[in-house]
């Protein structure tokens, strides 16, 4: 028996059939529900019939969410009964799998024997001779309830020798891996057609009469035809023969359009309206010696290609039917879901759902005419007019790059004008939906499970304060320190953050500057109208500037105009032209720390300074006093004249970092990672390679950047973990916050990405101006780093997502659900000095 990978099986027999012990042999226990075992569950008693409507509703349910996610279902109960089988047969279609009933046909009195051997059943015969007569009425109807496939197996042998095989459906073609070429609707345009596939580098064999039969790639690449091949156009039977000799010869796949789906209703004698150019059709093949009937009605809805990642239909496909077979879906997969009006021009009303799509697969459909292919949510319809006199489009796969060829004529009149896949005003990027509760996603680290509480405080912030979302791409993950220096008066130093890399088997490492500023993330367009195709922002805006939570980091007016001069820079330093981009997403660091935090400074740091200014000469000279008249306070007169000190170092600490500015006049940038371009995420690059293209940008506006100083260094080797700890001192010494180590190439997911080694008086910023007085320093030496660190890969790999998903061309709202858990991270509770 050969049964569909997908469906639902229902097992028919009466009691004592066997139907458990065939469950059990030819599928796995998790595909086997029994309403013996679901009224143990809901009763403890599995014989208790007084139970079996819950049981059922309980089974019922088990098998929808089994369906649902496209699992093989069998359900083993007797199904002799038509109200049964029914119910079977309706959840089937719900979920657009195919029903299949697996008859158990074992004589009375086998049956009978079985039962009086199992103790637990204490039911009469006429049980077993009321279900046997029941089946004997069910067996010739049950093709008509609806069952797609029944299997009747006669005596206990044909049971015994049964085997169970397995087929895909017609449209699992997940093992094609292409290059496919997908081609929109050519409705009779053959001339278009031609001039397409060989734009395209197929070669075409022509017959003796000169007509084309079929089309190859020397690249093996595979054509993909979205249907309606026919109608409306000059030669129909041209294509057909075309189409029908690619498919023939494997050159090619046909999924069937609504206009071939007519076509054949029509050529088999059914009563069709003969309208929307179908008379054009019938009449071309009157006169052609071409019978496309066994090719059409081999024609199917929709192909699912490539382990799952595109799905071909000719109106398009919602994720749910993905792979299902049904009427509704063929239905879909022709005429897209109609609202049931019509419009001004007597032509169905179709509603968009491409703007609610979230499937991971990429969809490519037509159907619909529009000016220019658009992708809407990781689909695209690429039916752009030809026969209306505008163009036959084709999509490369996997690389989307779109190739057109335009009309040669306008061969038929358009009822309405071609308009945009998406209406006017629909919002096809984001959705609150795609953001709250939680939520668990796939990163290069692993899976990262964003807690619905994080969500509800990301959600607070972003809704608040953002910047217009279509903008965030990316935000920076929170970074780990070094592990805890044992070096006498340090928190944090060189051995051990060079030491971490070493013990994680990293060859090489950049330790470069970390500069005092505030973080920045840049996104720079060459022009607004870049900006408008990109990111669909059309507000005039040609690119952002935001902080590390997604806000404004300036007034709109200094944000201008501080993209102004990256953008005058990138230009000259000819990044636009040897990245091929219109576009740059910048990682950066704003100087002076005051040009951001300024409020910050002065409620937090600058009001320490002035009460401790207040209050330790008061102090001091109250012990001087004390110590005039005799008393022995030498010891806290010492330890206060040290807290003097420690609180003149604090403030000097934070003054290193702040400098007058006016606007943008002082403002210097420090970018330190060039993290995508059109079509490129370069996060994985080594990190020389981004700092050599920084240093580019700092020599064409030395006022604008300020270059990030680094040294390369070998973290296991003696002398250079000497050479960067003189390096360190040296930087730390005249004012420098400290150093950020990272790893030369990259290091895979589960390397900390960087980790920041401090200096040791800017750490009185962090953990007060006391904090190096030696118990102090004992305590905070019990610091915990592994929440940190876990948190820090677990930000990467969602940046990392976010920024490969932004280089495939993905959807708006897969990128920024990735952006957003970023934010949602940020509420784990993490000590925030680590």
């Amino acid at each position: 028996m050969k049964i569909p990978e997908l469906c639902l099986v229902a097992l028919v027999g009466v009691s004592g059939s066997g139907k458990s012990t065939f469950a059990r042999k030819h599928f796995l226990p998790t595909q086997v529900l029994s309403s013996d075992a679901f009224r143990a569950l809901v009763a403890d008693d599995e014989n208790d019939q007084s139970a079996s409507a819950d049981a059922f509703a309980a089974l019922h349910f088990v098998a929808g969410k089994r369906l649902a996610a496209g699992r093989l279902t069998v359900v083993d109960a007797t199904n002799v009964q038509p109200h049964a089988r029914q119910a079977l047969v309706a959840l089937a279609r719900e979920h657009d799998v195919l029903p299949v009933a697996i008859v158990l046909d074992v004589p009375e009195d086998e049956c009978w024997a079985r039962t009086q051997a199992r103790p637990d059943r204490d039911f009469g015969r006429q049980v077993i001779s009321r279900q046997q007569r029941d089946l004997r009425r069910s067996l010739k109807h049950l093709g008509r309830e609806g069952f797609r496939q029944v299997h009747v197996l006669h005596g206990v042998n044909e049971i015994n020798t049964a085997e169970i095989g397995y087929e895909k459906l017609f449209n699992d073609k997940r093992e094609l891996t292409g290059p496919f070429d997908v081609i929109g609707d050519v409705h009779g345009c053959r001339a278009e057609l031609e001039l397409l596939l060989d734009r395209l580098g197929y070669t075409l064999t022509r017959d003796a009469a000169g007509r084309p039969v079929d089309a190859a790639h020397p690249e093996g690449r595979t054509a993909v035809f979205v249907g309606d091949l026919v109608d409306r156009g000059p030669d129909s039977p041209g294509v057909l023969r075309l189409v029908m000799g690619m498919v023939a010869a494997g050159h090619a796949l046909c999924v069937s359009g609504n206009h071939e789906a007519k076509l054949l209703r029509k050529l088999r004698g059914a009563n069709v309206q003969v309208a929307h150019g179908l008379q054009e059709t019938l009449d071309q093949l009157a006169g052609s010696d071409l019978d496309p009937t066994p090719f059409l009605d081999g024609l199917i809805s929709h192909y699912v290609l490539d382990g799952g990642r595109l799905v071909v239909a000719h109106a398009g496909l919602k994720e749910a039917y993905h792979g299902r077979a049904s009427g509704r879906v063929r239905a879909f997969a022709l005429y897209g879901d109609t609202t049931g009006e019509t419009d001004e021009y007597g032509l169905p009303v179709r509603y968009p759902w491409a703007t609610e799509y979230r499937g991971k697969a990429m969809v490519v459909y037509g159907h619909t005419p529009t000016p220019t292919p658009e992708w809407v949510n990781n689909t695209i319809c690429i039916d752009t007019g030809c026969v209306f006199g505008g163009a036959l489009t084709a999509l490369r796969y996997p690389s989307r790059e779109l190739v057109s060829v335009p009309a040669l004529a306008e061969h038929y009149a358009p009822v309405r004008p071609l308009v945009s896949a998406v209406p006017a005003g629909d919002d096809a990027g984001l959705n609150l939906a795609d953001v709250t509760g939680r939520r668990s996603l796939e990163t290069p680290a692993g899976r990262v499970t964003v807690a619905a509480e994080n969500a509800a405080a990301a959600l607070e912030v972003m809704s608040r304060f953002a910047v217009d979302p279509r903008w965030l791409v990316w935000l920076p993950p929170t970074m780990a320190p070094s592990s805890t220096s044992t070096q006498e008066g340090y928190l944090e130093h060189p051995v051990e953050a060079l030491g971490d890399y070493a013990k994680a088997g990293v060859p090489r490492v950049v330790c470069q500057e970390k500069h005092m500023g505030s973080r920045a993330v840049l996104v720079v367009c060459r022009d607004e109208d870049a900006a408008a195709r990109r990111f669909g922002v059309d507000t005039g805006a040609a690119g952002t500037i935001y902080t590390r939570t997604g806000r404004p980091f300036f007034p709109d007016a200094m944000n201008t105009a501080l993209l102004d001069g990256v953008r005058k820079a990138v230009g000259a330093a000819g990044l636009w032209d040897e990245l091929g981009s219109d576009w740059l997403l910048l990682d950066a660091e704003v100087l002076p720390w005051s040009a951001k935090a300024e409020p910050l400074i002065r409620e937090q740091y600058a009001s320490v300074a002035a009460a401790a200014g207040a209050a330790l000469p008061a102090v001091r000279a109250a012990l001087a006093r004390a110590a005039g008249r005799g008393l022995d306070v030498a010891a806290l007169e010492a330890r206060f004249a040290e807290r003097a000190g420690s609180v003149a170092a604090f403030t000097d600490v934070y003054r290193r970092y702040c400098w007058p500015t006016d606007g943008l006049a002082g403002v210097r940038l420090a970018p330190f990672h060039v993290l995508a371009s059109a079509g490129a995420s370069h996060a994985r690059r080594g990190h020389e390679w981004h700092l050599a293209l920084v240093d580019r940008l700092v020599t064409a506006d030395p006022e604008l950047f300020t270059t990030t100083r680094r040294l390369v260094v070998d973290p296991s080797a003696p002398d250079d973990v000497a050479t960067a700890t003189r390096w360190w001192l040296e930087l730390t010494a005249s004012g420098g916050e400290g150093m950020v180590v990272k790893p030369a190439e990259d290091a895979g997911p589960r390397v900390q990405p960087a980790i920041k080694c401090r200096g040791r008086e800017y750490l009185r910023i962090i953990y007060g101006p006391s904090y190096t007085e030696p118990d102090r320093l004992a305590t905070l030496r019990n610091r915990n780093l592994g929440r940190k660190r876990g948190l820090a890969l677990r930000e990467q790999g969602l940046g990392l997502a976010a920024l490969d998903l932004l280089a495939e061309g993905a959807a708006a709202w897969r990128v920024h659900q990735l952006v957003f858990a970023v934010l949602a991270c940020e509420s784990e509770p993490v000590d925030p000095r680590l």
